[in-house]
């Protein structure tokens, strides 16, 4: 699948809920749930209406609000999960169930064959009571989990052709690259079925790791604003924003509204009550900044040698740093043209060496540069009297 067509299911309203330090209100989950939806997001994903009587509330008041898309409701593979999820109004329910070996023994007990049993016996009730509701299946922790087992849950599932996709999920975060290809390749393969991967960034895969499923099959990634979520979070909406962009920049563009998201990403931060990131992909502080001399000069000569992301398509703008010791004089030119100074190559030269020399010895302000370069341009005109 090109990766500018990969569905986004976006779990802000459930893993980014799960964040430490996240207690949305019912009203801040609507606000965000819309959001997303301005942005173009038409899949997302809420708490199971079975945890609480709140969770219940905000499933039924999110399903119920006319949002374009699917609202669908994380369900244990239980009945009574499900049945409570389906009252509330969703579209699509996603079930889930450990498969490693390790969190099998610590939490459902369960052995291959019975977590087969309980997915199927789950999903004909799914299917008698609401048949046309999207039923997808995912495997807990599938990345610790011998290929062996997870091909004697997904097969037989498969065969049963009760699912409309299958997910994978690198629940610790520990996945690589090359495994993330390899498990969601071969299951794209023998399955012949959808297949949406999620995926924890603990040891800083996440994106790549999306990546990778999607180059090899899989057609759903989930992410959530920001990568809020357990631990480290997981695959940020921004960052696969970011890679699909890169790959297909008008697609992207025609999909979502790039420049609602920066505004979305701190909005959903002070709900969290956390900050951005300085280098957060794309909507961070410095994610279109640039202070080398090298770097100032061919950045000014076309911007697109430094940055693959074009600032403007997102509703930033790109800053330069001038007042530093890696300053260059061609930084130094454009600020001097920007206050009306035309200064010979020399003198632009010496009002460099100026900047150079004082930000040696203190932090540098725009009006320090100003003021360096007005004193150079009154020598040169002294000189010319």
């Amino acid at each position: 699948m090109p990766l500018a067509d990969v569905v986004i299911v976006d779990t802000t309203l459930r893993e980014g809920e799960q964040f430490i330090h996240a207690d949305f209100s019912s009203e801040a989950k609507l606000e965000i749930a819309r959001a997303l939806c301005d942005f173009g997001v038409r899949y997302l994903e809420v708490t199971s209406p079975a945890a609480s009587r709140r969770s219940r509330e905000d499933a039924e008041a999110i399903a119920t609000a006319g949002l374009p898309g699917t609202v669908a409701a994380h369900v244990r593979c239980h009945p009574d999960d499900a049945a409570i999820a389906l009252d509330t109004g969703v579209g699509a329910l996603h079930m889930v169930m450990a498969t490693s070996p390790i969190l099998r023994a610590a939490s459902h007990g369960k052995a291959i064959s019975e977590v087969v049993r309980m997915a199927a016996d789950v999903a004909e009730f799914v299917r008698k009571r609401a048949p046309d509701v999207t039923l997808r299946f995912s495997s807990e922790d599938a990345f610790r989990c011998p290929l062996s087992d997870l091909m004697n849950v997904y097969l037989p599932l498969s065969e049963l052709k009760l699912f409309d996709r299958f997910g994978i999920a690198d629940t610790t975060g520990a996945a690589t690259p090359d495994r993330v290809a390899e498990v969601v390749g071969l299951l794209h393969r023998l399955t012949a079925t959808p297949i949406e991967f999620h995926g924890h960034n603990d040891i800083g895969c996440a994106v790549a790791n999306a990546h990778a499923a999607v180059t090899n099959g899989a057609t759903h990634i989930n992410t959530s604003v920001l990568g809020l979520g357990e631990r480290n979070g997981i695959t940020p909406l921004e960052g696969m924003i970011a890679v699909m962009y890169a790959a297909d920049r008008a697609g992207t563009m025609a999909r979502f509204r790039l420049d609602a998201l920066p505004a979305l990403c701190r909005r959903v931060a002070e709900l969290a009550e956390v900050g951005v990131p300085f280098n957060q992909v794309l909507v961070g502080e410095t994610a279109f900044s640039h202070k080398a001399g090298i770097h100032t000069k061919a950045v000014y000569n076309d911007p697109r040698a430094y940055e693959a992301l074009d600032p403007a398509d997102f509703g930033l703008t790109r800053e330069i740093a001038i007042g530093h010791r890696l300053t260059g004089w061609n930084a130094v030119r454009v600020r001097a043209d920007a206050l009306g100074l035309r200064l010979a190559l020399n003198d632009l030269k010496e009002a460099t060496t100026r900047v150079k020399q004082a930000a040696d010895t203190r932090r540098l302000t725009l009006d320090d540069v100003d003021r360096i370069l007005t004193e150079v341009a009154a020598e040169t005109a002294r000189r010319s009297a």
